[in-house]
């Protein structure tokens, strides 16, 4: 079992709904468990109050709250991403179901939980050992919603 674990509270009993299409995300993702509501609790007694899942390995709980559910930038999910195919096809996926696009590779799905969607090898160029390059790099990233790696990498070089 792991540790610590990302709980995740979503309103208007939408936390089943969000955890589906978010196991449509990734090849290895699945519900594990599911606890529903009892006659104390605060939804209908057999609804689902929370669905324990994993995604690439991590786990999660989605739990069904009331309107005082609020996500912000404080906290996102990172998906490290191996290519710009990957990150293509999962900001498409956001974008088409719902989701809004921020900045520097952030985005909101639908249910307003904020997710970074960022290739990894972009680490090489923002955080790379030419400062002036990386500066370019940063500078590249910040005009972005979507992280283009070959922007981030022509900024770099000066290209």
């Amino acid at each position: 079992m792991q540790k610590i674990v990302t709980n995740i509270w979503y309103k208007d009993n939408s936390a089943e709904a969000a955890v589906d299409w978010y196991l449509t995300l990734f090849d290895d993702a699945k519900i594990t468990s599911s606890i529903p509501y009892v006659e104390d609790a605060h939804g209908s007694v057999g609804d689902v109050m929370v669905v324990n899942f994993d995604l690439a390995g991590q786990s999660f709980t989605a739990i069904n709250g009331d309107d005082s559910a609020k996500h912000d930038h404080a906290m996102s999910l990172l998906i490290n991403c191996d290519s710009q195919a990957e990150v293509d096809r999962l900001w498409e996926a956001f974008l088409a179901n719902g989701g809004s696009e921020i900045q520097c590779g952030w985005i909101a799905d639908k249910w307003g939980v904020n997710w970074q969607v960022w290739p990894t090898e972009a680490d090489r160029y923002v955080g790379g050992p030419d400062r002036d390059a990386a500066v370019r790099a940063v500078k590249a990233m910040y005009e972005m919603k979507k992280i283009d790696l070959q922007g981030l990498k022509d900024a770099y070089e000066g290209a």
